[in-house]
């Protein structure tokens, strides 16, 4: 058991720099640390020391073969891990960093093995938070960092889910308040002619086609017995602690089913849009938002908020799959015990 140190630095913005520097100097010398970004809360430790990045799988009990994504404050720093890379990586790089993607790309062996789980590629990210940002300058250290929670649970928004998953666990917690996108970056395959989306996130499809023109999605995205290559996608993730159904379809489907189920004497809990919570008028509901931006902040933070003793069954609608609708479906889909279509 490890104490982990937190710091706040929210509404502490006098001291933010001495706070974040305590933090970095943990970093440096091959401890894990959890901080923020504008996706979700990730739990670093440095890139190149096999060790510290060894204490990542260990705390989030994460399988060794799932490779870890590499954080860097600048593009100078991405180059420095990488080999040769296509010229449209230099206008994505322009037009969406810092920002919510990743770009997987030749390794050039700068990056632990366990970063790259022995793969000749390696996923390399510049985040876009303020927090993210002063942390991995201070460190001048490649960071390796997957989400800051138990393997297979929901991803933390909040410091509060990563303190619930990971504390004793990990040396220290950057507070640095609510992240902002709220589902993880979209992963790009970056070492062929054409751009190929391994996992949706916080930049579209129709955003990466405005700059690049064609852009392929991975089979293993519509076809489950296709092998993913992207880092988190290999294995079952995002599941809350009770089971998760969800439903496509009409707000009566959604209703009857709910109705039926509840007859059998289930205690149910839904996650839904506020239009559908409003339709519904169902007291044990949690409302995501308007938008599917919205809903997309909001839907880790919902899925973790149902616990074993208040529900037996979540019931979720499904979303419009148009922009960061994809990644949000992604997820759902990913974590849900259950999956009804439209039939």
């Amino acid at each position: 058991m490890t104490e982990t140190i937190r710091w706040n630095v929210t509404n502490n913005k006098i001291n933010n720099t001495e706070l974040i520097e305590e933090a970095a100097q943990l970093l440096r010398a091959g401890s894990t640390v959890a901080f923020p970004t504008e996706t979700v809360y990730g739990l670093g430790a440095d890139a190149t020391n096999e060790a510290a990045v060894a204490k990542i799988f260990q705390a989030k009990g994460r399988p060794q073969d799932n490779p870890l994504i590499a954080h860097v404050a600048t593009k100078k720093q991405l180059m420095q891990l990488v080999e040769q890379i296509p010229g449209y990586v230099d206008k994505l790089l322009d037009q969406f960093t810092p920002g919510p993607i990743t770009f997987v790309l030749p390794s050039n062996g700068t990056c632990a093995e366990n970063v790259t789980a022995g793969l000749s590629t390696v996923g390399v990210r510049i985040p876009d938070h303020p927090v993210a940002q002063q942390l991995l300058i201070m460190c001048d250290i490649p960071i390796a960092a997957p989400s800051a929670n138990l393997s297979g649970k929901p991803s933390p928004t909040t410091a509060s889910h990563v303190w619930d998953d990971l504390n004793g666990k990990i040396a220290g917690l950057v507070d640095g308040g609510s992240t902002g996108v709220g589902v993880e970056s979209t992963v790009v395959d970056c070492t062929q002619e054409i751009p190929i989306i391994l996992r949706p996130g916080g930049v579209t499809k129709e955003q990466l086609e405005q700059v690049v023109g064609h852009v392929m999605v991975d089979p293993a995205l519509v076809n489950e017995q296709e092998k993913p290559k992207a880092p988190g996608m290999k294995y079952t993730h995002y599941a809350p602690e009770v089971p998760l159904w969800v439903i496509a379809g009409s707000v009566d489907k959604l209703k009857n089913i709910m109705t039926r189920e509840i007859s059998t004497g289930k205690r149910i809990g839904l996650l839904v849009s506020t239009n559908t919570a409003k339709q519904l008028e169902f007291e044990q509901t949690i409302s995501l938002g308007n938008t599917l931006q919205e809903i997309a902040a909001n839907l880790y933070d919902g899925l973790r908020k149902y616990k074993q003793s208040d529900v037996d069954l979540i019931i979720c609608e499904a979303f419009p799959e148009v922009g960061i609708g994809q990644a949000v479906m992604n997820r759902l889909r990913k974590a849900a015990t259950r999956y009804m279509d439209e039939q």
